[in-house]
Order: C-alpha cells, then structure tokens, then sequence
C-alpha cells in the first residue's frame, strides 16, 4: 500500500485478508497451496458477465473473457505496482537478523533485541508495532543503529511488533517479528 502511494502508481491499494473472492479463485491459488507468498489484483467492482467462463451470447450479453473486455490502462497501473514493489525489495537492506523480545521479567515495558546489520548504507533500524487486532502496522519509531530498544509502557501482551533495516536513501526492509528470547 505505502510502496504504490510513494512511486506514484496512481494506484489505491487495499489489502483483503482472505484467498480469494468468493466462487471465483484466481492465478495465485497454485502459489500458495505450495506454500510461495502470492497476491492477487482484482478491480474494486468487477464485471461478472467478463470472468473466466464459456465464452457465449444469451439474451443479447456477451459473456467470457475476451480481449475486447480488456482494461489495459488498469493491466498498466497494476505493472507499476509490481514493480514497485520489486524495486523496493531489491533496494532494501536485508532484514535484522535473530530478532527476540525479552521475556525474562514481567513488566509493561517491551525490549527488542536484534544482531545488527553490515551494510555500508545502513541508516538504522525502525520498530514497528500494531494491536493484535489490527492488520496493519500503526505506530513506528525510528532508533539509529542500536540493536536494543524499549518501547516504555507498551506492553508486550497487547501488541505485535516488528524490526525493519532502513538505508541511507529510506528504503525499508520488510519487518521480521521478534522470537521471544530471555535477555541476551
């Protein structure tokens, strides 16, 4: 979502948290039942008469998914957000390495704990946290190269938290959540 926001894909994302659209399955079902991460792009408000099926005529309606039907400014925005995403991807730092949350005592403070990364264009590293009942990161702080932060009164049992690497130029790398670890 952030990703087609800041290379300008004239695109509005929305994550849906689920397979597919109900009786319809699209190209990404084979990559996930063999276990690849797989995203799908379909249009907010989808001309049924268009989807794979028998192409036909009944009653005057062309039904099918024929060429004619295609949105080829849409199939061009969507290329924009692929690769985006792609160029982000290659352009991030790699992930933090044996991320951990401290365990060791009881408290409403929460201690991340990560190895630290060796790239020569490392900025530092953000943490990021959301309610467990939310999809989406909701709060980050940006801490320098330090591999130890606590996030005072933010209670470890309420929240899910993630380590990103960030580089010179902000690229991000994506968040790798913290194992929970007796302090090292």
């Amino acid at each position: 979502m952030f990703t087609a926001k800041k290379y300008d894909t004239d695109m509005n994302v929305m994550m849906i948290y689920r397979n597919d659209r109900y009786l319809r399955g699209g190209d990404h079902m084979p990559f996930l039942a063999k276990g690849y991460p797989a995203v799908r792009f379909t249009e907010l408000h989808e001309d049924f008469r268009h989807q794979h099926q028998d192409v036909r005529t009944e009653n005057g309606v062309q039904y099918g998914d024929l060429p004619k039907f295609v949105d080829y400014s849409y199939i061009a925005r969507v290329t924009r957000v692929n690769a985006a995403a792609v160029a982000e991807m290659a352009n991030a730092p790699a992930q933090p390495e044996n991320p951990g949350m401290d365990v060791s005592k009881l408290t409403n403070n929460t201690t991340l704990v990560w190895s630290a990364n060796n790239e020569p264009d490392l900025s530092g590293y953000r943490i990021v946290w959301r309610r467990t009942s939310a999809p989406d990161w909701q709060h980050s702080v940006a801490i320098g190269k330090d591999t130890t932060y606590t996030l005072k009164n933010i209670s470890k049992d309420n929240y899910l938290f993630g380590i990103q690497s960030v580089d010179n130029e902000g690229h991000v790398s994506p968040a790798v959540y913290p194992l929970p670890v007796f302090h090292r």
